[in-house]
């Protein structure tokens, strides 16, 4: 799971095996190490946030929270994807 930052206890990462086709860019969430219930969000083309699913069932103050830091390091986000999947679309 390539770890793309990560913000107090929690990854931000991507699952290395992805669908084919790729789906479009997003980014799993987790307290801790990489789980298989992580928290999902997609990346729009505008840089935001838009909650995929809740697994680890954060409470929305911590979503919230979350989102936040996602959208602040949206470049992160995007150029780690390219440059590990190769290509990009987006949810949105």
């Amino acid at each position: 799971m390539p770890q793309v930052f990560k913000i107090g206890s929690y990854w931000v990462y991507f699952w290395a095996n992805e669908n084919k086709p790729l789906e479009p860019v997003h980014v799993h969430v987790s307290k801790g190490k990489p789980s298989a219930n992580a928290t999902k969000f997609w990346i729009t083309k505008t840089g935001k946030c838009l909650l995929a699913n809740n697994n680890s069932d954060y409470d929305s103050r911590t979503l919230n929270y979350l989102s936040k830091a996602i959208e602040a390091n949206k470049d992160i986000v995007i150029v780690k994807w390219l440059s590990f999947f190769g290509e990009i679309t987006y949810y949105c």
